[in-house]
């Protein structure tokens, strides 16, 4: 599959991302509240510029088929996601205006206007491939937080967030990413492969860096 070979191409990056300290200390539940509170809050503005990759993956869509997917994902985000991501942060004591007032942090600001350059710069398939460390990245972090001795469930406030990345509807969403990416990657050349594994290798270690903005609530 062509995402496990970007995968593989960049592994030390991959998993710097996917077993982040960040990580660990949420799967022990011993993940400083304010830090978490500072992501969630940091979270809701890469959301609202997510949702603005979907839209340009639209208008860089060729066909219908494309148009749909591209449009389905605008959709999730919409109508789903972003409403339940402020109801979650109001069960964190965090209100909507708050949310709407937070001042962008660098890492917020650097990895989202990243994607959003790659979709403007490049292909469709580039912008895809940009937005794959996050739709897949969240899933094998969980993945990888289920497998260590050191997970804690039972009274971990942050239990919640890790089953929903665990449900088998974002594991649903993030199979269909997958397959997508691999239907648009097909033929794709040796010099064009070389510049998605860069992509993603840049893509990961944005995703790794708002995981330090979150842990040390760096503005």
């Amino acid at each position: 599959m062509f995402f496990n070979q970007l995968k593989q191409a960049v592994q030390q990056d991959w998993e710097a991302y996917t077993q982040h300290d960040f990580l660990r200390q949420l799967a022990m539940g011993t993940l400083p509240k304010e830090s978490f509170q500072y992501y969630l809050k940091q979270d809701y503005l890469f959301l609202l510029h997510f949702t603005r990759a979907w839209g340009l993956a639209i208008y860089k869509s060729q066909d219908f088929p494309q148009m749909r997917y591209a449009q389905a994902g605008v959709n999730a985000m919409l109508d789903t996601e972003i409403q339940l991501h402020i109801e979650y942060c109001r069960d964190w004591g965090i209100a909507e205006e708050q949310l709407i007032k937070e001042p962008e942090a660098s890492a917020c600001v650097a990895y989202t206007r990243y994607v959003l350059d790659c979709g403007l710069r490049g292909s469709l398939l580039e912008l895809h491939t940009a937005l794959m460390p996050c739709l897949v990245g969240y899933a094998e972090s969980v993945d990888w937080i289920m497998q260590q001795p050191f997970t804690v469930l039972d009274n971990n406030p942050y239990r919640p967030w890790i089953e929903m990345y665990a449900s088998p509807e974002y594991r649903e969403a993030v199979q269909l990413a997958q397959d997508h990416l691999e239907q648009m990657a097909t033929d794709t050349t040796p010099a064009q492969q070389q510049r998605l594994i860069e992509i993603f290798r840049t893509a990961t270690r944005m995703e790794t860096a708002f995981w330090e903005m979150g842990l040390h609530q760096l503005p």
